[in-house]
Formats: structure tokens, C-alpha cells, sequence
């Protein structure tokens, strides 16, 4: 049976897992490895991707970064949660301010660190996504569409590290950074649907406290459409492999959404349509591999001779 002392312990340790929104963070580690793998550096073995320690510094201090972000966000919104999200806000004041503060720089300052080993470029990048962060959690995120454009552009930049060391510009690259863009920029639209109590109190200047819901949703419904576009690109254009179904299916799941979208009036509603926007955008993820799936059977291919080899 668990003391009082080591309930308390794993307590605080589920808080702060629910301030770093640790759930989310392996999925973008994930998802910068098979971005390297099948677009990013496509010309390269996956196994050579896979076991480069640089690449592996670069996703760690991503990751880092997220956290931090998460943490400095959380910090600053502190009171806004407490309407918006009351059950989730009373699991993340187990954690004080104080103690958020404290991991937050120490979360930075490894970040420096380590990109210390790969580059001043590296180092330069990172310093300038940490303090973005930093600005938009204290100021930008209350500002009128600039929060939003910010927020997605947040969560785009760790792919732009990962390109910018390995150097390779395929215009494919900013085809599938487009849709995701928007992807993302629409669920900062409906986040802001479901937290327009909150917003409201807090005198947060987005989309809907300044033009109301009903503008809002057209807003939203234009952004979905103009998906089409990288979507025609990436199936018609350039060449995906069988990640084709992927974006047949997004665009008959992003109809339905907005079908949804002008169907819902309530917090539990808009909600439902954030879950649709995250699985698309999770799912996404994981069927980068149909880009090129003989990589995963090569793979599991070579492990195995590897392992023979060795016995």
C-alpha cells in the first residue's frame, strides 16, 4: 500500500505530465522522425536517420521546447482555465507557479545546451522558437487573428529545424506544411469556438469574442475549403506514394466537419469538432508511411539480418 508521501509524489507527477500535455509530445517526436524518413530526406537509408545522434538532439530539444511551451502557456493562462477547463486546471494548480517557473528555464537552458553540440545556427534557431513562444503565451495570444496565425505557426516551426538540417527544399515539403498549417489554424479557430467564455472574461481579442460565432464559422468553413488546394497539389502534383488515401479521406472527414460545424451551438459540441481536427492531424502522422511502406519491411528486414549476424 502507497504512503501518503508517495501518493502525493506520483499526484504532483500526473500534474505536471497534464501541464506538459506529455500525450502530446511523443506524437510530434514521432512525427519528426518519419518526416525525416519519407519527406525531408527521402535519399537517405532510414536506418542512417534513425541512429544520427544530431538529428536525435535536434527532436529532443523540439520536444523540450514543447514542454517549456506548454508550461509558460499554462502559466499565463492560469485563471482563463479555470472556465474554460475547471477539471484540468484544479489537476494543474497541484503544481505551483513557482515550481512551473523553475522547470521552465531549466527546460530552456538544457535546450541551449544541447543544440551547443550541434551548431550556433541550431542554438540560434532554438533561442528564437523559445522566446516566440514566451511572446506569444504573454502577448500575442490575445491579440486578434495574430494569436491564431502564431499558434500554427508555432507548431510547424520544429519541422523547419529538422529541414533546415538536412538542407533539402522540395517544394512537396511545403505542400504537406500547408495543410498542416491550416489543419492547425482550424482548431485554434475552434478552440477559441469552445473557450469564448473564457476568452470573453479574460478579454482575449479572438475571431469569435470580435465578430461572434456565426462570422467565426464562415471564417472556419472558408479555411477548410482552401485545404483543397494542398491537398490537389500533393495528390495531382507531386508523388505520395499511397498517403493518397489519406487526403481522400481528410477531404470527406473535413466535409463532415463542416456539415458539424454550423450544427454546433454548444461547448461539448465544438469540442467533438476539436477531436475530429486532432485525429486527422494524429493520424496523419502515422500514415507518412504510406508514402514509401517497402522502407518499413527493409527495415524490419535488415534488423533481422543484423540479428542473425551477431548469434
Amino acid at each position: 500500500m502507497l504512503t501518503r508521501k508517495t501518493k502525493l509524489v506520483l499526484t504532483k507527477i500526473f500534474s505536471f505530465f497534464s501541464v506538459i500535455r506529455g500525450y502530446n509530445i511523443w506524437v510530434v517526436a514521432l512525427a519528426q522522425y518519419l518526416s525525416a524518413i519519407f519527406i525531408l530526406a527521402p535519399e537517405k537509408r532510414a536506418l542512417d536517420i534513425v541512429l544520427d545522434w544530431r538529428l536525435f538532439l535536434i527532436v529532443l530539444a523540439s520536444t523540450l521546447t514543447i514542454a517549456s511551451g506548454y508550461i509558460i502557456n499554462n502559466f499565463y493562462d492560469a485563471k482563463k482555465d479555470l472556465i474554460n477547463r475547471p477539471k484540468k486546471a484544479m489537476i494543474d494548480r497541484l503544481v505551483s507557479q513557482e515550481t512551473k517557473l523553475k522547470v521552465y528555464f531549466g527546460i530552456n537552458f538544457i535546450v541551449a545546451f544541447l543544440m551547443f553540440f550541434i551548431s550556433w545556427r541550431a542554438m540560434l534557431f532554438f533561442s528564437a522558437y523559445i522566446f516566440l513562444i514566451w511572446f506569444y503565451s504573454h502577448k500575442l495570444k490575445k491579440m486578434f487573428l495574430i494569436g491564431n496565425v502564431t499558434a500554427a505557426v508555432l507548431a510547424v516551426l520544429p519541422f523547419f529545424g529538422i529541414l533546415m538540417y538536412y538542407k533539402n527544399f522540395y517544394e512537396v515539403i511545403f505542400a504537406h506544411a500547408s495543410f498542416l498549417f491550416l489543419l492547425i489554424l482550424i482548431r485554434e479557430l475552434i478552440k477559441d469556438l469552445e473557450n469564448i467564455e473564457g476568452d470573453l472574461i479574460s478579454d482575449y481579442k479572438t475571431i469569435p469574442v470580435v465578430f461572434g460565432e456565426k462570422r467565426a464559422k464562415s471564417i472556419i468553413s472558408i479555411l477548410t475549403i482552401s485545404t483543397i488546394v494542398p491537398i490537389y497539389f500533393l495528390i495531382e502534383i507531386y508523388n505520395v506514394g499511397y498517403m493518397d488515401i489519406y487526403f481522400y479521406l481528410s477531404l470527406i472527414a473535413l466535409l463532415f466537419f463542416c456539415m458539424m460545424l454550423w450544427k454546433a451551438t454548444t461547448k461539448t459540441e465544438y469540442l467533438k469538432l476539436h477531436f475530429l481536427l486532432k485525429f486527422i492531424i494524429v493520424s496523419g502522422v502515422f500514415c507518412i508511411v504510406l508514402i514509401e511502406p517497402s522502407v518499413l519491411f527493409h527495415g524490419k528486414k535488415l534488423i533481422l539480418t543484423h540479428s542473425i549476424s551477431i548469434y
